[in-house]
Parts: C-alpha cells; structure tokens; sequence
C-alpha cells in the first residue's frame, strides 16, 4: 500500500478547470492553486479514489494526488491523468552574479 497525500484545488481555480476542454497528456499544475488536505493509503490512485468516496472527503474533479517519490495524478472526469508542478524561475536580483556581472560602465 502506498500513502498519498491529496492537494485540493482551490474553489476559484476548480470553477474554470472544469469547464476548460480535455487534454490528455500531461498537466502543468501550480502550487498555489493547491491546498494540502491529509493523506490516504491505498494499493493505487483509483483505489484512493474508491476508499474516499462518499465520504465528506471525497475526491473532486481537479484534486491532485502526490505520491512518496513526488509523482502527482490529477483527478479528471476519464479517471487519472499525470501532472508536473510548475515552479516560477527565479528573478536574477543585484545579489546574483549575473546581475553583478552585466553592469554597464559609463
């Protein structure tokens, strides 16, 4: 059995995503349309799904599962499908090397 921890998609963010038209494939997610909500133990994202139906918990269309190894399975109306986090880039600030690095002398 493994132990997966379940992102909720927040309510603003769940609103468009069910209306937008299916893709298959992989699904860019980001963090802070997410909330951590608990975990759950199952043999699989389908029996996580299984286990917490009907219950106040349950999964909904959007809800994200992450597994040990950081895997994540986003909860589609046609079951579930792989997602990736997508993370911001970093900003090179007057900190950075780079930054130093590209003053212009006058």
């Amino acid at each position: 059995m493994a132990v997966y921890r379940i992102h909720r998609m927040k309510d603003h963010v769940r609103h468009s995503f069910r209306f937008a038209p299916h893709t298959s494939g992989v699904m860019m997610i980001k963090p802070r349309d997410f909330e951590p909500a608990g975990e759950v133990t199952a043999a699989n994202v389908y029996d996580a799904w299984m286990n917490l139906r009907g219950a106040e918990q349950a999964l909904d269309i959007g809800d994200v599962l992450e597994t040990g190894d950081g895997s994540l399975c986003v909860c589609k109306y046609v079951g579930f499908e792989e997602a990736r986090w997508v993370l911001p880039e970093m900003k090179a600030g007057k900190d950075t090397p780079a930054a130093a690095g590209s003053s212009v002398a006058n």
